[in-house]
């Protein structure tokens, strides 16, 4: 099997050889971007009093461009990639990767709740790290592993998603419905060293440059109270 760091660089470089080769789009991966500037959560949590920790569990895709979209936020005390949503324990990469164990590549949020709210995490996952409109899938990644996921740890977040999932299809922010699904959490499986941090470690990759780094941009030019 191909390694993941080669075979997402490569995954990049066959779709646009082929899209500038017959000069098309293929719609269904075709990111969505959103309408001006995205609501803020209007049904969320109060920022603590005091510091803490609470955890999120999302996922939206590649998981190397999510832990590096929440490194760069405040608040955010660390982001681990990792798998969750399946019925195999001990996953890892190459088993996750053939959509066989119904996990998808996630992150774990690791934040203060007196620096930054649950509903401003989902904010930024929204607008910023992912697009909630593409179904098992994220660009050139395709499959189950990589659909777009809430894992609610309490009924207070899950109240929190299903609520701002309304508000921004009511909002029409996307042209397309999102397609986010909120479940509940299970399990969190932490990844292989080599893919933490990977974002950080390997800018120059093909995959990131392309894919993800733009997504750190578009977090400190959107949200430039929110980025570190």
């Amino acid at each position: 099997m191909t390694s993941p760091v080669w075979g997402r660089a490569l995954s990049v470089f066959s779709m646009i050889s082929v899209l500038v080769w017959w000069g098309i789009r293929v719609s269904s991966g075709t990111p969505a971007e959103p309408k001006g500037k995205f609501p803020a959560p209007a049904v969320d949590a109060s920022l603590a009093a005091r510091s803490g920790q609470e955890t999120a569990v999302l996922a939206g895709g590649c998981f190397w461009g999510i832990q590096g979209v929440f490194e760069h936020v405040k608040g955010v005390i660390r982001a681990t990639s990792g798998y969750a949503g399946g019925h195999v324990e001990n996953p890892y990469y190459d088993l996750v990767s053939s959509g066989s164990t119904g996990h998808a590549e996630s992150v774990e949020v690791d934040y203060d709740p007196s620096q930054i709210s649950y509903g401003q995490l989902l904010m930024i996952f929204f607008a910023v790290a992912h697009d909630p409109t593409q179904k098992n899938r994220q660009g050139p990644d395709i499959g189950t592993q990589y659909r777009s996921a809430i894992f609610y740890k309490t009924a207070e977040q899950k109240k929190i998603a299903e609520a701002y999932i309304a508000e921004i299809d009511r909002a029409k922010v996307y042209d397309r419905p999102i397609t986010t699904e909120v479940v509940a959490y299970s399990a969190f499986f932490q990844a292989e060293d080599y893919h933490q941090d990977y974002l950080e470690k390997h800018p120059e990759n093909p995959y990131i440059r392309y894919n993800d780094l733009p997504k750190i941009a578009k977090l400190k030019a959107a949200y430039p109270e929110l980025y570190r």
